[in-house]
C-alpha cells in the first residue's frame, strides 16, 4: 500500500489512532530522546539523508523514527523480528507521519527478508540495526546497492558478535557503532529493561506465579543477570547457568545457584535462555525435564531453544493458550514452549518500559548523527559510542529525573591527574 506518498506494508490502517495514541504514551517517558529531537528540528542534522532502520517496530522506535526526522532523514522502518512488531504502530507511522514501513506482525520468513531488502532498496546512508540482519544483508548485497552508506549502529548483543565476525574476517564494508556496548545502554537497557520486561512477557502469556519456582536463567551477561534479579525479587529460586567463570562466579555471589545445566534441567520449573547463542536448550536437557515445565526465550533470535529436536522428539505442539505452545512427549511429559521460543519479552509483551529505551534510542540518534558527521571519514570498523556521547546520556537522563551530582573541585582534578602524591 502507499500511504502520504510513501510505499509501506501495514497489516491495518484503521489501528493509525490508537497507535498515535501510544506512541505519545511513550514519548512522555522518554525526556532525553524528546530533547534530541526538539534540537534536531532546530539544526537539521540529517538533512538529506536516507535512514535505514531495521528495529522492533514498538511505541518507543516509533519515537526514535520522528526524532530522526525531525533531523531531516528520509526515514525507513523494517522489523527485526516477525513477533515483536506492533501493527497500530506501523499504522500511526505510515499513516500520520508519513515514514515509509514495512512491518507486519506475524509475517512470515519470506515477506521478512523482503522487508529488509526494501530497506536496502532505500538506498540509506545510514542504517540502524537489531540483530544485524540488515547489516548482513547490506554484506550480501551488489556494491552498489550500498554505495553511498556512510555507516551504521547495532542495538543489541547478538547483532555486535556478528558484526565483529565480519570485522575480525576483514569483511566489513562501513563503520558500525555498537550502540549496544555503551553504559548508558546495557547498564540500563540490558539489565533492567530486559530483567523487567521478560518476566512481564512470561506473566502475560501464563499468568503463573513465580514465588517458590526454580527459575533457571542461561546465562549471566547484562540481560541475563537483570533477568536473575527481577525472578529472584519476585519470590523465585534463580538458578544460573554459565560457561564463563568471572559471571558465574558472580552470580554465586549475587546470591543465586549456579550449577551445569543438565542438572537444573531435571529440577527447574522455568528456563529463560539469554545466551545469544545456539542451542542452549536442547534433546538431552528436554528429556529430563520436569511435566509441565516451562521454557522461554530473551535472546534475539529463536534459536536458542532447539525447538526442530523437540518436535522431533513430539511432532507438531498444540497451543494451549495465546503464545503458549505444548509438547506432550512419548512418556506422557508435557513442555510449554512460550512465544515460538521467539523474544518473550516482545513476543508476548510489549517489551521494555519507555524509560530505559529512552537512553537506549537517545544514544541510537545522537550515534546517527555522529556518523552523519564523521562517517565518510572512519574505517570499516566496529567503533565504541563516543564517550561524550554516553556521559551525555546519562547526564541527561538524572536531569530529567530531578537529580543532581557532584562535580570534581579543580584540586582533585590536579590529584587524580598527577602521579606525585601518596602517603
Amino acid at each position: 500500500m502507499t500511504t502520504t506518498g510513501h510505499p509501506s506494508d501495514i497489516a491495518n490502517p484503521a489501528l493509525a489512532a490508537e497507535g498515535q495514541r501510544r506512541i505519545e504514551w511513550a514519548a512522555r517517558e522518554m525526556p532525553v530522546l524528546r530533547l534530541i529531537q526538539e534540537r534536531f528540528a532546530r539544526e537539521r542534522p540529517l538533512a538529506g539523508l536516507r535512514v535505514s532502520a531495521c528495529l522492533h517496530a514498538t511505541t518507543e522506535t516509533a519515537n526514535l523514527m520522528l526524532a530522526l526526522q525531525a533531523g531531516g532523514a528520509e526515514v525507513l522502518l523494517c522489523a527485526s523480528n516477525p513477533l515483536s512488531t506492533q501493527d497500530d504502530v506501523t499504522a500511526a507511522l505510515a499513516l500520520q507521519h508519513g515514514i515509509a514501513v514495512y512491518a507486519r506482525r506475524g509475517e512470515d520468513t519470506e515477506t521478512y527478508y523482503r522487508h529488509i531488502q526494501a530497506a536496502l532498496d532505500h538506498r540509506p546512508h545510514l542504517i540502524l540495526d537489531d540483530g544485524a540482519d540488515l547489516t548482513a544483508a547490506a554484506h550480501r548485497a551488489d556494491p552498489d546497492r550500498i554505495a553511498a552508506l556512510y555507516g551504521g549502529t547495532e542495538e543489541t548483543t547478538t547483532g555486535v558478535f556478528r558484526i565483529r565476525s565480519l570485522a575480525e574476517g576483514g569483511r566489513l564494508r562501513f563503520p558500525v557503532i555498537a550502540v549496544n556496548e555503551a553504559n548508558a545502554k546495557h547498564l540500563f537497557d540490558n539489565r533492567y529493561g530486559t530483567g523487567q520486561s521478560t518476566l512481564d512477557g512470561i506473566i502475560r502469556a501464563t499468568n503463573v506465579l513465580i514465588a517458590g519456582k526454580k527459575v533457571v536463567v542461561c546465562g549471566y551477561g547484562w540481560c541475563g543477570r537483570g533477568i536473575a534479579l527481577r525472578a529472584s525479587g519476585l519470590g523465585g529460586h534463580t538458578i544460573v547457568t554459565e560457561v564463563d567463570p568471572v559471571r558465574a562466579l558472580e552470580a554465586v555471589m549475587d546470591g543465586h545457584w549456579v550449577m551445569p545445566l543438565a542438572e537444573a534441567a531435571a529440577i527447574g520449573d522455568l528456563f529463560i535462555t539469554a545466551t545469544g547463542d545456539t542451542h542452549v536448550i536442547d534433546a538431552a536437557h528436554f528429556a529430563v525435564m520436569k511435566d509441565g515445565a516451562m521454557l522461554a526465550n530473551s535472546g534475539h533470535f529463536d534459536i536458542e531453544i532447539n525447538l526442530a529436536a523437540l518436535r522431533a522428539m513430539n511432532g507438531e505442539p498444540r497451543s494451549v493458550r495465546a503464545n503458549v505452545d505444548e509438547y506432550r512427549l512419548a512418556d506422557g511429559r508435557r513442555l510449554l514452549v512460550l512465544a515460538e521460543g521467539r523474544l518473550v519479552n516482545l513476543a508476548a509483551g510489549e517489551g521494555h518500559p519507555a524509560s530505559v529505551m529512552d537512553m537506549s534510542f537517545a544514544l541510537q540518534a545522537l550515534s546517527t548523527e555522529h556518523l552523519a558527521q564523521n562517517g565518510r571519514q572512519l574505517s570499516a570498523k566496529v567503533y565504541p559510542v563516543p564517550e561524550e556521547l554516553d556521559s551525555t546520556v546519562s547526564r541527561l537522563k538524572l536531569a530529567s529525573m530531578g537529580i543532581s551530582i557532584d562535580a570534581l573541585t579543580e584540586e582533585q582534578q590536579r590529584y587524580l591527574s598527577s602521579w606525585e602524591g601518596g602517603t
